[in-house]
């Protein structure tokens, strides 16, 4: 049976219709995928404390975490993904790719052409099928 992991991701608006991802570091599970930025919930913490953390730590800025906007459940060979998407946004700090390859801030429709986490591509679909008008940041 896969281990099961709680992940939560922020939605981090860089401009009017573009949204942060990273693209994950080679030599990991899933290398050079992109996603949104984020992790793993770690036992003890909330949602929003994991994420504040991981921003901390992936990024170095501080957020501040919105609501809840996807829930999606993904099984990879290895493991399944509980994975949360929450608005967030950038209190303090630039973002810098401090746990990731790289960074930028892309379009749902431009995420859509990226090679992305399996895991995202029903949260990508939807956000593109929202347009970018009811996206508020």
């Amino acid at each position: 049976m896969n281990r099961e992991i709680r992940v939560v991701a922020a939605l981090i608006q860089t401009a009017p219709g573009r949204y942060l991802v990273q693209q994950r570091l080679p030599g990991k599970s899933r290398a050079l995928l992109w996603e949104f930025p984020g992790g793993k919930v770690e036992r003890g913490e909330s949602d929003a404390q994991a994420l504040l953390r991981e921003a901390r730590e992936e990024l170095g800025v501080k957020l501040e975490v919105g609501r809840e906007r996807f829930a999606v459940r993904h099984a990879y060979q290895d493991l399944t993904v509980d994975l949360h998407l929450y608005e967030a946004r950038i209190l303090d700090g630039t973002p810098a790719p401090l746990g990731a390859h790289a960074l930028r801030g892309a379009t749902p429709e431009e995420m859509l052409d990226m090679p992305f986490c399996e895991a995202d591509l029903p949260l990508l679909r939807q956000l593109a099928s929202e347009g970018q008008g009811r996206l508020g940041g």
